[in-house]
């Protein structure tokens, strides 16, 4: 069962909102993918931004998927996430660009295991 509710207008009104409304998704997304972008530094080094917005402190989500995006380029990328474990250290901190370390502990047959350090101003946020 669906419900719906109009307030005049014609279907070329309504059409418009749609577009508009699937506009902001592909920009959320196209912004999202940008964030996760990181810039390799180093072999198993890399470096991710954060939005420019007036935050008090770094989204965690954003911390998490950066590091996994960083042990995922460590692989061969034929082998899907099974688990993520993490630590919130510290809080991060907006406009300051976020160190991803990356230690490949082992390469195996049927696992790949990677530990990923997330570090801003030479202090651990993420582990």
């Amino acid at each position: 069962m669906s419900a719906s509710c109009e307030a005049g207008g014609t279907g070329a009104d309504r059409a418009g909102v749609e577009e508009n409304g699937e506009t902001a998704v592909s920009d959320a997304t196209e912004g999202l993918v940008e964030l996760l972008d990181l810039e390799r530094i180093e072999e198993d080094i890399f470096r991710g931004r954060s939005p420019q917005e007036r935050l008090q402190r770094v989204f965690g989500g954003q911390v998490a998927g950066q590091a996994l995006v960083a042990a995922g380029r460590t692989t061969d990328g034929t082998r899907p996430v099974h688990s993520l474990h993490a630590y919130f250290l510290r809080p991060g901190r907006p406009g300051v660009p976020i160190v991803y370390q990356v230690e490949r502990v082992r390469d195996g047959r049927s696992f790949t295991t990677r530990r990923v350090v997330a570090i801003q101003q030479g202090r651990t946020i993420f582990n």
